[in-house]
């Protein structure tokens, strides 16, 4: 009964403060832990309980699962000073009789300064905590560190706001550590010790690092503060962005809304926008003005969001599945945006919150699922967040975990499975158990061949990328498979053949000649899209006849991403190479790449390319 009452005089209070011009919330006690996950309001069917909660958790800025279902939860103590010293710790959860609330708890290391992201993997822990990158030693992922922090890279930025920087850590399928860069916070990064003139700037958006060989390079540039990654069952990955425009489709290269006039894209001239087609908020023109009131409460909560997950797991029901899940803060819910292909890349359509919270202080941060299905929200459980009053406080923090009836307790430890059954989790329904067991195919280095079999095209294209994407991260794709797939009847085979033999910037001969062909004659838009991210990482006079076809494509002048991913291919090669930019003018059919071709050579420049 105090639960419920707790609730009612919360929705009250919110609903009739709200009813006033730009009104905001009540600020309000938070909840205690139990009675926030009590009153969550849930679809029929769902069920919420609390993970973990003050005082066995503070400050939970991000978390990730490990192999063994266990999470990693990063504690930012020093949030938000970001010369507070090193009280930023790691602690591991792990619930072992299924009830989920967790009864086993670890610190594993509590020195770190200003952490914001963490993942698992190949022996050890990745740590953002900036301005470094960390890697912190554990082989046997028994909680003890095997040894001091290793600082991978440095340089990243710290001397603007509290909350715009480098955050959460993702593995993606191409075998790489993924990472979200806020853009006011930019970066010069290189590893310790690097001059200053030999480091190289990133302004925000999406970089990636590779584990083994342990380089790094950006990914995508632009959006505000992009906060946590995911990829669908096609591996295109999304992003969403606090604040304003909530989402965006991820493409290698692209430069993204908005530009806040960055060095980094400076003749981009014009950037891709997100892919909703709609707001969670109500005033554009002062965007906090909203917040609070019931137009935006219907709208969908308002203008910051934070953490991104794609649906993928078997414990929801199957309208879930594929659709993209965000935090939003200031509506204290988990927003749903329905995706739908358009052209080269995506449409997201509103559609209704799985999760609202009761609890004033509710402020989710970091969303995805486990081996059971069920899916883990954090929450800062905090009122001063992202354009409210800052009332940051130091001993609240939660962890829900959101499920669709009781799901089967799964207790295992997959780095203990032998290589046959890690490749027959290629298969598995849930893609928690996918990810994972190819991480450690990777690490392990495993004879994949075996999943060859399911390239074949009487396979689910899902099943296919997968197998695609496991014998890649492991070394047992060669060119002559990748190269066959580029004749592939899948446009998504095609695509991410043309991704991969692109990988290395230097494809062969008859690779280039293909390429060639696919930019004349493909008619997949996605496949086109590929060719324009793939033309980036080559040299111009490699370039020059893939993009001299591309730009023949007068169907593509009104596609949300291809007229503008062109001009990010080709800006480079006109600004060094007049008479290439003239003969690229003079083929070209897309009015907005003409104009922009024509204004890059009316700029000028002594551009040169890099070796």
């Amino acid at each position: 009964m105090r639960s419920m009452m707790a609730f009612l005089s919360v929705v009250f209070a919110f609903y009739s403060h709200g009813a006033k011009k730009n009104a905001q919330p009540v600020v309000e006690k938070p909840f205690p832990p139990l009675e926030s996950a009590k009153t969550m309001q849930v679809p029929k069917g769902f069920n919420v309980t609390l993970f973990a909660g003050e005082p066995d958790i503070k400050q939970p800025i991000g978390f990730c699962i490990d192999d063994r279902g266990r999470l990693w939860v990063a504690e930012a103590n020093n949030y938000p000073d970001k010369k507070a010293g090193k009280k930023d710790r790691i602690i591991i959860l792990e619930d072992t009789d299924g009830d989920g609330t967790h009864d086993k708890r670890i610190v594993f290391y509590d020195k770190l300064e200003y952490v914001s992201g963490i993942e698992v993997g190949f022996g050890g822990v990745w740590v953002m905590s900036i301005p470094n990158f960390y890697f912190i030693p554990d082989k046997d992922y028994d909680g003890i560190p095997d040894g001091k922090p290793i600082v991978l890279l440095d340089g990243f930025g710290t001397t603007a706001n509290a909350h715009n920087i480098a955050n959460g850590f993702a593995w993606g399928p191409d075998g790489w550590l993924y990472n979200t860069h806020g853009r006011t916070n930019w970066s010069l990064l290189g590893k310790p010790g690097t001059p200053t003139e030999k480091r190289r700037r990133f302004d925000g958006g999406v970089w990636r690092y590779h584990p083994t060989r342990h380089v790094w390079e950006p990914f995508a540039d632009g959006t505000t503060n992009p906060w946590g990654i995911d990829w669908n069952d096609y591996g295109h990955a999304f992003v969403c962005n606090c604040v304003n425009p909530h989402l965006f489709h991820v493409i290698q290269g692209a430069h993204y809304d908005p530009q806040r006039n960055r060095p980094t894209g400076k003749y981009s001239y014009e950037r891709i926008a997100t892919i909703a087609d709609h707001l969670h908020f109500t005033n554009t023109k002062t965007i906090r003005a909203g917040i609070g009131t019931t137009e935006e409460d219907k709208a969908g909560g308002g203008h910051a969001h934070c953490g991104t997950m794609v649906y993928l797991g078997d414990n929801w029901p199957m309208e879930y599945r594929g659709q993209v899940f965000m935090n939003n803060i200031h509506g204290r819910r988990v927003n749903m945006d329905v995706l739908t292909r358009k052209g080269s890349g995506y449409t997201a359509s509103h559609a209704p919150d799985v999760i609202r919270a009761a609890d004033p202080w509710f402020v989710g941060v970091s969303i995805t699922y486990g081996p059971d299905g069920g899916v883990f929200v954090s929450d800062f459980s905090d009122t001063g967040e992202c354009h409210h009053t800052r009332n940051t406080r130091k001993h609240t923090g939660r962890i829900f975990k959101i499920t669709y009836g009781k799901p089967k307790l799964w207790q295992g430890n997959l780095n203990k499975y032998s290589n046959l059954e890690l490749l027959k989790l290629q298969s598995h329904k849930n893609d928690w158990f996918v990810r994972h067991a190819r991480r450690i195919l990777q690490e392990r280095q495993v004879d994949t061949g075996v999943l060859k079999k399911n390239l074949k095209s009487d396979v689910p294209v899902p099943l296919r990328l997968r197998a695609l994407w496991a014998l890649h991260v492991t070394g047992h794709l060669d060119n002559q498979i990748l190269q066959s797939l580029l004749n592939d009847s899948s446009e998504h085979l095609r695509a991410w053949a043309i991704q991969l033999l692109a990988e290395n910037k230097k494809p062969d001969g008859l690779v280039r000649k293909e390429f060639v062909r696919m930019a004349t004659q493909d008619k997949s838009p996605l496949v086109r899209l590929y060719l324009a991210s793939a033309m980036q990482r080559l040299s111009f006079k490699h370039r020059l006849p893939v993009l001299k076809a591309l730009l023949g494509h007068v169907e593509d002048a009104d596609d949300q991403n291809l007229p503008l991913m062109y001009w990010y291919a080709t800006e480079p090669l006109v600004a060094a190479d007049k008479g290439a930019a003239l003969q690229l003018l003079t083929v070209c059919k897309i009015p907005k790449v003409r104009q922009f071709i024509t204004r890059r050579i009316a700029v000028g420049s002594d551009f040169k390319e890099k070796e």
